[in-house]
């Protein structure tokens, strides 16, 4: 029994000796779990990846949601994108903000999470060394839809809330999303299937709910429909092999963006799926992106 738990604590030892170099190995320090906000006494929680090297004082928003599931899981299938080590090489903090997961949040509170952790962002500049007026935002798949509405609905700043947080706008400079849903109304053609979502329109789901309130709902959740004030900067990022969310959605909120004199940009993946195995090289046209658009 002894010479056993010998092992497993020599094992345990080594595993952390492996993730302590892993992590020296990279341009970041991961800063787990971190409070940016609070809703009914529970935690909203973000990750924070600081560069270990020069800074450039421009932060970066990851709004880490799929499938409107925000665990760790996903914040793993980021780092397996290399969306931090691509970001933080080049100087950028990268704020991983996780806004809730379905059932327990309708896509609305969603949206507010979103608001929350870029409005703290902005209160705590000083705090992490960036420049809150060149923030950006980004997501994939739920997460990008929850960007996008975020950016396409930004919100002046409160001076009369006594929270110093929610006295911050929530306006970013540039936005760059990966195959996000963006209209529920025009899905194809056709409406999307409101069973599928249900739990993002209403908690409890669309029991009780009119037709009206149901599409009501639906468009008061799709960026394509709630485009208004300053715009910010858009590149989108689709494949043309998505099985879950066709190309057609992120040209849906082009054609939106473009009709309200916004600027806007979409990059076609040929044969990309949801995601594909090669995204690092698409997370890097993305990093280019931003540095034009907020170095400037």
């Amino acid at each position: 029994m002894r010479s056993r738990i010998a092992v497993l604590l020599l094992l345990g030892v080594v595993a952390a000796a492996v993730a302590a170099m892993a992590q020296e190995d990279k341009p970041y320090k991961q800063a787990i779990d971190m409070v940016y906000g609070e809703v009914h006494g529970t935690g909203l929680l973000m990750d924070v990846f600081t560069p270990t090297g020069d800074r450039n004082g421009l932060a970066l928003v990851d709004v880490i949601s799929g499938a409107w599931f925000s665990d760790r899981g996903k914040i793993r299938d980021h780092e397996r994108a290399k969306m931090f080590d691509t970001f933080c090489a080049r100087g950028y903090t990268v704020f991983a903000i996780r806004p809730g997961s379905r059932p327990k949040y309708d896509g609305l509170e969603m949206l507010e999470h979103v608001r929350r952790g870029i409005r703290y962002v902005k209160a705590h500049a000083g705090v992490y060394g960036i420049d809150p007026e060149r923030l950006a935002l980004t997501g994939a798949s739920a997460g990008g839809h929850l960007a996008s509405l975020a950016a396409v609905t930004a919100e002046p700043s409160k001076p009369d809330e006594k929270d110093p947080v929610e006295r911050c706008d929530t306006h970013v400079k540039a936005a760059a999303v990966f195959f996000p849903p963006t209209d529920f109304l025009d899905w194809n053609g056709k409406r999307a299937d409101m069973g599928h979502i249900e739990a993002i329109l209403f908690l409890g789901g669309l029991e009780g709910h009119s037709e009206e309130e149901i599409v009501a709902r639906a468009k008061k959740l799709s960026p394509a429909y709630q485009l208004s004030g300053d715009l910010p900067p858009f590149l989108l990022i689709h494949g043309d092999a998505d099985p879950l969310v066709p190309l057609q959605q992120s040209e849906r909120l082009i054609e939106a963006l473009k009709a309200a004199d916004g600027s806007a940009e979409l990059i076609v993946k040929p044969g990309g799926g949801h995601p594909w195995p090669t995204i690092h090289e698409e997370v890097a046209v993305m990093a280019d992106w931003f540095d034009k658009q907020l170095k400037d």
